[in-house]
């Protein structure tokens, strides 16, 4: 059995309503995905979704790594990826490409074994814990308490808020997430995530004054990512958790902060080198007693690899209707993710879909990247609406 070829189609939707964060605080309100499809000769193929940037990289790497071998050694095709990119370094988009590559392969192999990708990576359970989040920071009071309410509709009772530009507004917030959240009939548990957006210092101030008012779960990348004396400070100024990873490309860049106890949850993204990357890093967790959160992908498929974590507490599940252009077999129930028994990840792409909404290169100023990091961040703070100056 080899693989033949890879296949992608890149298309655009519309977003059931805005989503921003601190630096993006007018958020965006539309979305774009890349069809992933992973050809063998046995007829069956394997799908997921990525990202339109990695295009060419997805290609050129499935063309020359992958056509040819038989596709059910997905940890060593991973391997022979890793080791491609080595001078340059699997960052970025080439770390997105071999992320996507890893995750099509791995829904390949379940496939090919006619199981649900769960049941491939070893889970004995077909459900995870949700958490709600909101990427909440465009919407208006009533928005966000309809938002939190109709999870906790869906039995979800722990929520994230996005934070960062102004304090009483944050507060005044919080308490609206918490009491929609009660609406589920369970104690409430809250979280807050700014973005990188604080220094240090500001955040311990920051999460401090919401401490005297609220019990915060975790606060989510109170300073930069990679920054372990700066995270480690904050873990110790408050007494909230600190959650980070979500934006690390490698098992190398969270050993700095599982050496230095500057993680109290690990948070890991498909794009940290996929299932097989993600795996890896959740074996470095698990040695060291820390617990792992994966983060939000549309539909959820990444339920699958949660599901076969020993130290999985909960995923993140963002509700803004990025299940555009597919189905999936997964559902939400009494505050889970329960995932079904179509083979692979129950991905099923809409061809006429897909075709009537092409795109030939993802727009940033409809996903928001544009955006970038907000003026002031780490230095100044600055109100919504407020600049400090303007481009040239």
């Amino acid at each position: 059995m080899k693989i033949t070829g890879v296949r992608t189609h890149l298309y655009s939707y519309n977003l059931t309503r805005p989503i921003g964060d601190a630096n993006s605080p007018k958020g965006w309100a539309k979305g774009s995905h890349l069809a992933v499809f992973i050809d063998t000769d046995a007829g069956v193929t394997g799908v997921t979704l990525g990202g339109g940037s990695a295009r060419r990289h997805i290609h050129s790497l499935a063309e020359e790594l992958l056509v040819g071998k038989d596709p059910r050694g997905v940890r060593g095709l991973w391997q022979r990826m890793i080791d491609r990119a080595f001078k340059g370094n699997n960052r970025g988009v080439v770390n997105d490409a071999i992320s996507t590559l890893d995750v099509a392969l791995w829904d390949l192999k379940a496939r090919l074994n006619d199981e649900p990708l769960w049941k491939t990576l070893g889970a004995s359970n077909r459900r995870v814990r949700a958490y709600a989040s909101g990427l909440d920071i465009p919407l208006s009071d009533d928005e966000l308490r309809e938002f939190y309410t109709r999870m906790a509709g869906k039995g979800v009772h722990a929520g994230k808020l996005k934070v960062g530009l102004n304090a009483a507004d944050d507060l005044r917030r919080i308490g609206i997430m918490r009491d929609a959240l009660a609406t589920s009939g369970k104690q409430p548990e809250l979280m807050i995530d700014s973005n990188e957006y604080w220094s240090p210092k500001q955040a311990i101030r920051h999460i401090r004054q919401f401490e005297e008012q609220f019990d915060i779960f975790w606060a989510e990348e109170p300073a930069r990512r990679w920054d372990y004396r700066g995270l480690r400070q904050v873990s110790e100024g408050i007494r909230a958790a600190v959650a980070t990873g979500e934006n690390l490309d490698s098992v190398s860049e969270f050993m700095a902060l599982v050496d230095n106890r500057a993680v109290d949850v690990i948070e890991i993204g498909r794009g940290a080198g996929g299932i097989t990357g993600g795996l890896i890093v959740a074996d470095l967790a698990y040695a060291f007693e820390i617990p792992v959160s994966v983060m939000n992908c549309p539909g959820n498929f990444a339920a699958h690899f949660a599901a076969a974590l020993p130290n999985h507490i909960w995923m993140e599940v963002l509700d803004a209707g990025r299940v555009a252009g597919f189905t999936i077999d997964t559902r939400m129930e009494d505050g889970w993710i329960v995932l079904g028994d179509s083979p692979g990840s129950g991905i099923v792409f809409d061809e006429e879909f897909m075709q009537r909404n092409a795109v030939a290169d993802p727009s940033t100023a409809d996903t928001g990247l544009a955006n970038g990091r907000r003026q002031g961040a780490a230095l100044y703070e600055v109100a919504e609406g407020e600049t400090l100056w303007e481009d040239e």
